[in-house]
């Protein structure tokens, strides 16, 4: 490279925040499973308790969904080696969209090869820059690159506050061209549900077509656990319905419900969808067995939501803060980056396997431990959590009387990292 210019991988080098993390041993991410049985996992040579799986009605381990992707692997293979449009498409694809868009209440389906793609996918391709795009604040990046694809004007609205969006939808309502407004269904790190109803009614109000991410809502709530669209009784008003299959479905890929000519369009316009090999016949597979198995065994989203209003429940006796889950997602808020990375790492050694949330995703005073729960977790497993949750929040502080000195573990990796 000249002297004169800058070098690209510059700002490689010059990321450093990981590598403090390291050096403290509290840096959180890319650890390996050695073995999982879906409600504890091996890792590092010790079992622990799973509570950071979006694995919430334990399908993973399903005899009738494991058996469904082995008899796929025989017949078809181990990949479609193609796009849906040219050598790709199987009639498991075909029969999944048709049982989904039942299961939806929608007159069509549309599989991805990812969760990402059902949002970034569809909204690029649906959106252009004659449109305007109404999103709450704490939308999935999944929506939001599809919101930066489609090159439409943004609005950005104050997470599920209804006053503050009908008053951008009202500066601009004289707008003519095409308007979208996208929310989550649930939202992931915090666990809550966007007031669908409400939304509904605006959007309509508005001339807005109205797009909810189901990700982490079905399996979780509403009927036969069909998201919070469902669970508001407003499947027929919401125009969009996305989601992915790497969580309640127990594998990997993603779908948008909509009406069959904007299913059209999007087989022939959206570059994520025409360019993208489709996803593998054991998927396929694997997904429409826990679909089924989710239709017939709502007593499985039952047992998810048991499970988690548990846990807050007690986790909020102990004084920790939870916000406003009430979904299969609890989260545990900490406080400062470092607070936070310290906690994590302490559950992690007691036998605790859960996820680190931090900026962008909160505030950086508001860093938490996102623990989400499975039907297959039963009362031992989650007494166990919170035996540790309880250790280890009055050993830093956390809760208890203590909870004031809780800076006093981190000050000096809190100056080094400087985050």
């Amino acid at each position: 490279m000249s002297a004169t210019n800058k070098d690209l991988f510059d700002r490689c080098r010059a990321f450093k925040r990981h590598k403090v993390a390291q050096e403290y041993g509290v840096y959180p991410f890319f650890r390996a499973l050695d073995d999982s049985e879906g409600s504890r996992v091996m890792i590092e040579g010790k079992p622990r308790i799973m509570l950071g799986s979006n694995n919430y009605l334990g399908l993973t381990h399903h005899p009738e969904v494991i058996a469904a992707a082995k008899a796929a692997l025989d017949r078809f293979g181990t990949g479609c080696t193609g796009s849906r449009m040219l050598n790709g498409t199987l009639n498991l694809h075909n029969q999944l969209e048709d049982e989904l868009a039942t299961f939806l209440g929608k007159e069509a389906v549309l599989l991805w090869s990812t969760g990402f793609m059902s949002n970034s996918g569809s909204v690029g391709a649906l959106c252009t820059r004659k449109d305007m795009i109404f999103a709450d604040r704490e939308d999935h990046a999944s929506l939001i690159d599809g919101f930066v694809l489609s090159g439409a004007k943004l609005v950005r609205f104050k997470h599920n506050n209804m006053d503050d969006l009908e008053r951008k939808l009202e500066f601009h309502k004289d707008f003519k061209g095409g308007k979208l407004l996208a929310v989550d269904g649930v939202y992931s790190m915090t666990g809550e549900v966007a007031p669908v109803d409400k939304i509904v009614a605006l959007g309509k109000k508005y001339g807005c077509r109205i797009l909810v991410d189901e990700a982490h809502a079905i399996g979780t709530i509403g009927p036969q656990g069909r998201g919070a669209s469902a669970h508001f009784g407003m499947s027929d008003h919401v125009d969009l319905i996305s989601g992915t299959f790497s969580k309640s479905f127990a594998s990997m890929g993603g779908f948008i419900g909509c009406p069959q000519v904007v299913k059209d369009y999007l087989m022939h316009n959206s570059r994520q969808f025409m360019y993208t090999a489709s996803f593998t016949p054991s998927v396929a597979a694997t997904v429409l067995a826990a679909l089924r198995i989710m239709r017939a065994q709502p007593e499985l989203v039952e047992q998810c939501r048991a499970n988690a209003l548990w846990m807050r429940t007690e986790l909020e006796k102990m004084g920790y803060n939870c916000l406003e889950s009430n979904t299969a997602v609890v989260p545990i808020v900490i406080g400062q980056v470092e607070q936070m990375l310290w906690f994590n790492k302490r559950i992690f050694e007691e036998g605790i396997f859960a996820n680190p949330v931090l900026p962008p995703a909160v505030p950086s005073n508001a860093c938490l431990v996102r623990t989400s729960y499975m039907a297959t977790h039963n009362r031992a497993d989650l007494q166990e959590a919170l035996d540790i949750f309880e250790k280890v929040g009055h050993e830093l502080g956390a809760i208890g009387p203590n909870k004031a000195l809780m800076a006093d573990h981190w000050v000096k990796m809190s100056e080094t990292m400087a985050i």
